[in-house]
């Protein structure tokens, strides 16, 4: 299965107020893997980014002022996550910035389940622990993700952070090793560094040889009526 996990920063909190998308970044996962091939792209709103979002994210409105619009990086974005399962925390916010951004193409480009399927990890957290935090940081810190370089959201950087997540929370990970593996992107013009750890080998399994458990057998014979033989 072709996942792609994605994140979004915006202008504001509602596309219904005119907000509007300024950064996507997105990795892909084949067979539950990460496989390298990432999507990442400021995008110029074409309005202003409110004080709060700012001070969410650091993207400011002068940085973005070179950036693309929407309407030059939705060829590649949609290319991108074509016939893949969008994985997405609180799925409901990016994808009603993304169909709002498909809708003023205005060329009839449809909504984006018309592409992709969605899962939402936040539904999945909320089912797996009831009444705990769920926000990527508590989850985060509940699967032993190194998310200490998250200064500000940045889109790349929680769509990778979140890779890490889905695959710890759905009962496995990307490959481990015991060297650290170093990553760096670019966050509103500076380069952020942050660490995996990947290819670490499987978990030895050692077994008792034969006098072993040949002493363990005449130790057990030294315990007067053990609870596990009143229970068969």
């Amino acid at each position: 299965m072709r996942q792609i996990v994605l994140d979004t920063e915006t202008t504001g909190l509602d596309p219904a107020r005119g907000h509007r998308i300024i950064e996507i970044g997105a990795v892909e996962l084949i067979g539950r893997k990460l496989t390298g091939n990432t999507f990442h792209v400021y995008i110029n709103p074409q309005r202003v980014v409110e004080q709060e979002a700012i001070e969410v994210h650091g993207i400011t409105n002068e940085f973005l002022q070179d950036k693309p619009v929407f309407a030059q990086v939705a060829e590649e974005f949609l290319e991108f996550i074509k016939g893949g399962e969008l994985v997405i925390h609180n799925a409901a916010f990016d994808v009603g910035f993304m169909d709002h951004e498909f809708r003023l193409l205005r060329n009839g480009t449809g909504a984006t389940r018309d592409y992709c399927q969605v899962l939402d990890t936040l539904m999945l957290a909320r089912e797996m622990r009831p009444g705990q935090k769920n926000n990527l940081d508590a989850l985060c810190r509940a699967y032993g993700i190194d998310n200490s370089n998250r200064t500000f959201h940045g889109a790349l950087l929680d769509a990778e952070l979140l890779a890490d997540v889905y695959l710890a929370m759905t009962g496995g990970q990307t490959k481990l090793e015991l060297a650290t593996q170093k990553k760096s992107h670019q966050h509103n013009g500076q380069m952020v560094d942050w660490s995996r750890v990947a290819d670490k080998p499987a978990l030895r399994v050692i077994k008792a040889s034969a006098a072993e458990e040949q002493a363990h057998q005449e130790r057990l014979k030294l315990i007067d009526a053990p609870l596990w033989q009143e229970q068969q």
